[in-house]
């Protein structure tokens, strides 16, 4: 079976040597020293100059909100997962939705005024399949309207905007490390912002809001990354580069052999250095998307309608603006197998077999 993707496995022997550590310093959590080396590596190899490692990609937007909006309304966008949506109801804020670019198919930036109301405490963005929105528009009007800004980056490692890391802009960006994602920890995530003050705030809220074991600084949670996760993080690292560029030569050969005109494919913003997180494909309708989808499950291949449905149909929202771009895209989009690993002969097969549908 061909899944639409595959967790990156380092070799075994550089993750037991990592387990070794933890049995030698008999240290599980509570940031041990290899989420600190981790830390420390995130850094360099990203270009920022502050990271705070958790244990999974949702908890950072809940941290970032919790410290950032105090209720309100948070301007967001229908195309993302659901975690986006569901962390701002979760931190008693209301999403108010703003439609989507058409050929982006991040947040229309164009639109987000509208939406502004005295109520609007902040702007939650998601950059993609890694492919950035509109930062600095988007920079502007939160200073025009004293808004905070807050990216979910969830599918951005690796991803620069202007030759720097996309994880600089906003106050607050949020990244996943799940196993499905290029880079991973096995589950896993990260909170970035480059104000000091504000990350010191936020790591206190990761940890309970300890400063030190007997103080506290205002509310926390638990959001810390173990030794466990650290130890895959730090295996698959130095591998990352030749991750990205095995999924950017699977990309080209999409891109050479699906060149009709009834699929759209997605328009990465200028000035980006991409990382090839995801290969969506927009289809001219539902219907053809349905189509492909079971002529590939029949044969062995599992594509993903990744996102789908639009956020403003969960049950736990409510939603008054034209979001049509949103609801017009959302049902024919599906992504395509993407992995370190995938031969070229899978390749040819998925695409062949597409063909045979839309052509």
């Amino acid at each position: 079976m061909i899944t639409v993707t595959k967790p990156f496995f380092p070799p075994i022997e550089d993750y037991q040597q990592y387990i070794a550590k933890i049995w030698e310093n008999q240290w599980l959590t509570n940031r041990g020293e290899l989420v600190v080396e981790l830390e420390s590596k995130l850094k360099s190899y990203l270009g920022v100059n502050n990271v705070i490692a958790m244990t999974n990609g949702t908890l950072p937007l809940h941290i970032a909100l919790s410290a950032l909006t105090e209720g309100g309304e948070v301007i967001t966008t229908p195309f993302s997962y659901v975690a986006t949506t569901s962390s701002i109801v979760w931190e008693n804020c209301t999403p108010v939705f703003v439609d989507i670019h058409p050929e982006y198919l991040t947040i229309d930036e164009s639109k987000i005024e509208a939406a502004i109301t005295p109520k609007t405490t902040a702007i939650l963005a998601t950059h993609v399949y890694g492919n950035p929105c509109d930062v600095e528009a988007i920079a502007k009007i939160a200073e025009k309207y004293k808004l905070k800004v807050i990216y979910d980056a969830a599918h951005c490692f690796g991803v620069t905007y202007k030759g720097t890391s996309i994880f600089n802009y906003g106050d607050v960006s949020t990244c996943s490390f799940h196993a499905t994602k290029l880079f991973h920890t096995g589950e896993g995530g990260a909170l970035f912002c480059k104000d000091e003050a504000l990350d010191k705030q936020m790591f206190f809220r990761h940890n309970f809001g300890h400063d030190g074991p007997l103080q506290f600084q205002g509310i926390g949670t638990n959001a810390k990354m173990s030794e466990l996760q650290a130890a895959m993080g730090l295996s698959v690292l130095p591998y990352v580069k030749d991750i990205i560029e095995a999924r950017k030569e699977i990309c080209k050969a999409y891109d050479a052999l699906l060149k009709v005109n009834t699929i759209k494919k997605l328009k990465i913003r200028a000035h980006t250095d991409w990382n090839y997180s995801y290969y969506p494909i927009i289809f001219s309708s539902e219907e053809q998307l349905l189509e492909v989808q079971k002529v590939l499950e029949n044969n062995g291949i599992v594509p993903r309608r990744y996102f789908y449905p639009s956020l403003t149909t969960l049950s736990y929202v409510k939603n008054t603006n034209d979001v049509s771009v949103s609801d017009d895209i959302s049902p024919r989009v599906l992504c395509l197998p993407l992995y370190y690993g995938l031969e070229s002969v899978d390749v040819n097969k998925i695409t062949e077999l597409i063909l045979s549908v839309v052509q």
